[in-house]
């Protein structure tokens, strides 16, 4: 009974400092409470006292925080319409306004997400699309951003940047584009290989007369040379005949021989034949 009444205590001791203690971890900041209502921000990690049963604690994230806005539908100022696909980065700065204002996350996203939406409307109204889809947008989303950290401060949040992911065309304004884009990439092609054909034909062509020239110079060359060889080969038998009419002679008889017999040919030839004036035996025949 004794170690009962002595336990007691103990525990009700260590129950109400378990209530009373609490650890901040280093990427949270606390808001102590104490029946709804602020006391006190603790943004230094460690342990913390707080009055047990009367106060409780509300954690919130000290890292950075992004939200990733719905794909929304704008019209620029040149009255074109542009799907934009924006996302946010952003802390909470103070936690005691944050809690005041928005109290967690999810409300705190959908009042980024009106702020944006209604800042990138006013933006891009203002400014025509090329402008959005162009290396102008720089400069554009730097105005958007230094809007939205303005109207966001008012709930305790600090936004860091507001970046475009993505922009594209409406489905049916898209479609009709993409139409086009086809037809002119296949307008380009078609002039391409058209382009392509026609200077086929022209190397062809250029060839085929380089063909033909060199053709008709090389038959010229051939023709020269072969005059040549013709007119040197008639000299050498001119010489040869002046030399020695009687060999030269002979030497022709022996070629026709050559040329016309063979050793199944059988000739009928009279005494006085010139073909028969070798075949009896050198020597001229007696008149």
């Amino acid at each position: 009974m004794k170690k009962i009444i002595i336990a007691a205590p103990l525990i009700f001791l260590a129950l109400l400092i378990s209530q009373a203690v609490f650890i901040v971890d280093e990427t949270k900041q606390v808001i102590l409470l104490q029946f709804g209502a602020y006391v006190r921000t603790v943004k230094e990690p460690g342990l913390n006292w707080m009055i047990p049963f009367v106060q409780a604690v509300t954690e919130y994230e000290k890292r950075l925080l992004r939200y990733d806005a719905a794909p929304a539908e704008f019209l620029t100022r040149d009255k074109k319409a542009l799907v934009v696909d924006s996302y946010a980065r952003y802390r909470i700065s103070n936690p005691r306004k944050f809690f005041e204002t928005v109290r967690d996350l999810p409300r705190a996203n959908a009042r980024i997400d009106a702020i944006i939406a209604s800042v990138l409307r006013e933006t891009v109204a203002s400014h025509d699309q090329s402008d959005i889809i162009t290396e102008k947008r720089e400069p554009i989303m730097e105005e958007v951003g230094q809007e939205v950290r303005k109207k966001s401060r008012e709930f305790g949040v600090e936004v860091i940047d507001v970046r475009i992911k993505r922009t594209d065309f409406p489905r049916e304004i898209a479609e009709s584009i993409h139409a086009r884009m086809r037809a002119e990439r296949n307008r380009i092609s078609k002039r391409f290989r058209s382009e392509g054909a026609e200077e086929e034909l022209k190397i062809k062509g250029e060839t085929d007369k380089q063909r033909a020239i060199i053709i008709a110079e090389a038959k010229k060359q051939s023709e020269i040379l072969r005059g040549e060889g013709d007119a040197v080969a008639i000299r050498i038998f001119a010489d040869a005949l002046r030399q020695d009419p009687e060999f030269y002679a002979f030497l022709r008889s022996l070629q026709t021989y050559r040329e016309s017999m063979d050793e199944n040919t059988s000739v009928i030839l009279t005494t006085d034949s010139p073909l028969f004036r070798y075949l009896e035996g050198p020597g001229r025949p007696k008149r």
